[in-house]
């Protein structure tokens, strides 16, 4: 997934009383050092589960502050696509 707004994010953090070791917590991870690379842009994805965890904590939609993002691993997803499509 992809972090659509980290300011948003922020935000909401703030305006909930959410700390980032708090809010890391509840995402599954161990250290809040990601979230504070989410939050300070240097990074901009994470996994699905810590999303659902993170939106839900905070009480919003998922879509609200991610986005799905598109595989990295496009050769790998790019076989059984051209198999679907020539077995049409």
């Amino acid at each position: 997934m992809v972090l659509n707004d980290r300011k948003k994010l922020a935000k909401l953090m703030v305006i909930q009383g959410v700390s980032q070791r708090e809010l890391a917590q509840a995402a599954g991870w161990k250290s809040h050092s990601y979230l504070g690379r989410l939050l300070r842009g240097d990074v901009n994805t994470l996994d699905v589960e810590p999303a659902i965890r993170i939106a839900m904590y905070l009480g919003v939609g998922t879509d609200d502050l991610f986005m799905s993002r598109a595989s990295t691993h496009s050769g790998r997803n790019a076989s059984p696509r051209r198999t679907l499509a020539h077995a049409s």
